[in-house]
């Protein structure tokens, strides 16, 4: 308690001195966290207590001050609230550089908005603040009281909010009954100076004097390595329902009778209807695909965030009745009619996202943004995206791939792996030719073959507009000035998941005439030009999320009446991070064929190995920019 009433002691006096020496002047910040910086928290205290195992309150005071357009997002003067979460207290006052106040906000001036967008059916609001600053630098003091129901979710403390931003100080303090299972993690402590107090029940935690940090070419998401801790009750409120999260198992099972048990009827008219069109199946795998099949030509994404329809699924005969329901909704659907031809599915909860993010298997919680289905067939597990119209059955795109999720299954929760795309499986091919002319205009022809994650970069493309299938490739093909592109064609075979693309195009001027030479760079089709950035003393370890093997194959026919002068020499380079290999055979006078070969291998590394990597991918770069000289004869 003497350590408490210390860091009592010591805010009342911070906020007394300098109250009494214009404390927001920009003058009182030491020097070293104003370099490099967008904003600077000078104090941030949240204070949490947990009153019961179905009510908590957080007070929140931040002071921020922000150098220029860039830190204005870091403010972060806003708070959420619904049927579950009420505003008790809201306001911010704003301060010139000197520390002169400039204006009060008082409650009625925050923006009062809903949380919804085209997709989205729900009861969330929003109050924020919406100012424009005259002048740099400029400092916001920001209030909140907050009281919920939901004890499902409580707070977490990161602070650090985000790249450029340096911390005066941070402190986050909750208290809690010793009767509601309390819990906590912490991670990314290390290299930190954070202080921790630990009472009977309370725990305090505080740092300061953090400069501002960087972003680091391959490094992982940003809150992947900043410290945060998380906290989470075993005997929980989750909007009116009672919840525990013992263990996985425990969890499972509560979410099986509070929130899927009874979801799952069906009219007998519908269940008729599916028993009937997998009749002349006997195949499991295909008995499920046909079905896949039909709940995406049947149903449509709306998201669901209104009250327990947060959590608890939509019931099916609902979705079958409607035609749309959110992730949550259509994973139920989609297990319900499974159910009726007697095939097993289970219920999963996932971080969805391109970057990915585990559930933390060793911490028992409510987890999870996104709901997938997960099918045991054939002693391999098969997931299902069931909010996607196009998706091809059993395939995981970027958005689930690689990550830890936690199925649902009758005995309980359990974490497991989604699938793991390997270099092998991410494959691009490409085979094609061009024809230079001497005025060093270009003719080409190519047809590009993309699987795995590879397929999931490209598949949209079937349904973009011209518009937007133009900017594509004018993209992809940036090394190509005054790109034409003609109209491409796309099959997407969803049995096999692959997407091909055949191309028409011409550019004017890819080759450079000088005198009676033409020099072009002859890998006209797949150039890897990303050079990561050169650091003098990297501080973080650096990942390759996702590894692809690309083959290429092109055919180059060179005008009539020129000769080649010179070729590049055959390359091949491996090492740990992939490998790298191309040839160049001279068929005939006018005739060349240039194959290539790229593999980039996933996996984490020390930072001391990023300059290997960084010279690595400069040497591939380098050679896929290689030249080919020919002359008039």
């Amino acid at each position: 308690m003497k350590q408490l009433l210390f860091l009592i002691l010591f805010y009342n006096a911070f906020f007394t001195a300098n109250a009494q020496k214009s404390s927001y002047s920009v003058d009182l910040i030491p020097d070293n966290l104003k370099e490099n910086v967008n904003s600077c928290v000078r104090l941030q205290m949240i204070n949490v207590e947990i009153k019961s195992f179905k009510k908590y309150k957080i007070t929140t005071q931040k002071i921020v001050t922000v150098f220029n357009k860039y830190g204005i997002s870091n403010i972060d003067a806003r708070e959420y609230y619904d049927n579950s979460t009420s505003i008790n207290s809201i306001d911010a006052s704003v301060y010139s550089a000197s520390g002169t106040l400039l204006k009060k906000i008082r409650a009625s001036d925050f923006i009062d908005e809903s949380v919804v967008d085209g997709f989205t059916i729900s009861d969330n609001r929003t109050l924020f603040l919406d100012y424009t600053p005259v002048e740099y630098p400029f400092t916001v003091v920001f209030n909140s009281v907050l009281e919920s129901s939901n004890t499902a979710f409580l707070p977490h403390w990161q602070p650090i909010d985000d790249f450029f931003e340096s911390v005066q100080k941070s402190s986050f303090s909750i208290a809690y009954p010793v009767d509601v299972g309390f819990k906590f993690k912490e991670y990314n402590f290390n290299g930190s100076e954070i202080s921790k107090v630990q009472l009977p029940s309370q725990i305090i935690f505080e740092i300061s004097n953090v400069v501002a940090e960087k972003p680091e070419s391959g490094s992982s998401t940003f809150k992947n390595v900043v410290p945060k801790v998380i906290f989470a009750l075993e005997k929980f409120s989750l909007e009116g329902v009672e919840g525990t999260a013992r263990t996985w198992q425990d969890f499972g099972l509560w979410m099986n009778k509070s929130l899927l048990a009874n979801n799952d009827d069906l009219s007998e008219e519908t269940q008729k209807k599916i028993k009937n069109l997998v009749a002349n199946e006997s195949d499991t795998f295909k008995k499920a695909k046909i079905i896949y099949n039909y709940v995406q030509s049947k149903t449509r994404y709306v998201s669901v965030q209104m009250g327990i329809g947060g959590w608890k699924p939509m019931p099916a005969k609902d979705v079958d009745r409607l035609g749309y329901g959110d992730c949550k909704a259509l994973s139920n659907y989609t297990k319900a009619l499974l159910k009726i031809v007697e095939i097993p599915s289970y219920y999963t909860l996932i971080y969805g996202g391109s970057n990915r993010q585990d559930i933390d298997d060793n911490f028992v919680s409510m987890q999870g943004n996104h709901a997938i289905l997960t099918l045991p067939i054939n002693n391999k597990l098969q997931f299902l995206e069931c909010t996607s119209q196009t998706i091809p059955f059993a395939f995981e795109g970027d958005f689930t791939d690689d990550r830890k999720a936690l199925i649902i299954t009758p005995e309980g929760g359990k974490v497991i792996k989604t699938q793991v795309f390997s270099e092998n499986d991410n494959t691009q091919i490409s085979k094609g030719s061009y024809s230079i002319a001497e005025n060093g205009n270009v003719k080409c022809n190519v047809q590009i073959c993309s699987k795995g994650i590879q397929y999931d970069n490209v598949s949209h493309l079937e349904t973009s507009s011209a518009q937007e299938i133009d900017k594509h490739y004018k993209s992809y093909f940036s090394w190509i000035n005054n790109l034409a592109l003609d109209k491409p064609k796309f099959i997407n075979n969803k049995d096999l998941v692959e997407f091909t693309s055949s191309l028409q195009f011409s550019a004017d001027d890819y080759g450079k005439v000088n005198s009676n030479y033409l020099i072009f760079a002859i890998n006209i089709f797949n150039q890897d030009n990303e050079i990561p950035q050169r650091y003098r003393n990297r501080k973080n370890y650096f990942e390759i999320e996702r590894g692809f093997t690309d083959y290429d194959e092109i055919q180059v026919l060179i005008p009539k009446g020129f000769k080649v002068d010179s070729m590049p020499d055959n390359l091949s380079i491996s090492g740990k991070f992939g490998d790298y290999s191309f040839k160049i055979v001279q068929l005939n006078d006018t005739q060349i064929v240039y194959s290539r070969k790229h593999i980039i291998k996933k996996g984490i590394w020390d930072k001391n190995e990023y300059e290997n990597y960084r010279v690595f991918k400069e040497q591939i770069s380098k050679a896929d920019n290689c030249k080919v000289v020919i002359s008039k004869i």
